[in-house]
């Protein structure tokens, strides 16, 4: 069974920094995208960053491009968001996911999008 803990979660102030992790088990997989996903207060969930195994190839959404990195871990078999100047509309619940493209053929599109495993969440909440 595959199993996403996220930790790192909490409140801080506008242009602050966080680092939020996504601690991965059972996941036994071909190949893979894994990522992060967040949904604000009455808002629709949004994929924020993810990263395809096979060649490493990242997403990043408009609304946190050039301000939060992703990153893996394979040693530790953990992902990584660091959020840097952070902003109040970055308020929300944060949840890392795993969707299964094991088999799929080299031009299908990559995508932030499609979730087969989510991990729990943890709140981000920005002052301003």
């Amino acid at each position: 069974e595959v199993q996403l803990v996220e930790s790192g979660g909490g409140l801080v102030q506008a242009g602050d920094s966080l680092r939020l992790s996504c601690a991965v088990s059972g996941l036994d997989i071909e190949d893979y995208v894994i990522g992060w996903f967040r949904r604000p207060p009455g808002g629709e969930p949004e994929g924020i960053s993810c990263l395809r195994r096979r060649d490493g190839k990242l997403y990043y959404s408009d609304s946190v491009k050039g301000r939060f990195t992703i990153s893996s871990d394979n040693t530790a078999n953990t992902i990584h968001l660091q959020m840097d100047s952070v902003r109040p509309e970055d308020t929300a619940y944060y949840r890392c996911g795993v969707e299964d493209i094991s088999g799929r053929p080299s031009k299908s599109p990559f995508t932030c999008r499609g979730v087969d495993y989510w991990g729990q969440g943890t709140l981000v909440t920005v002052s301003s």
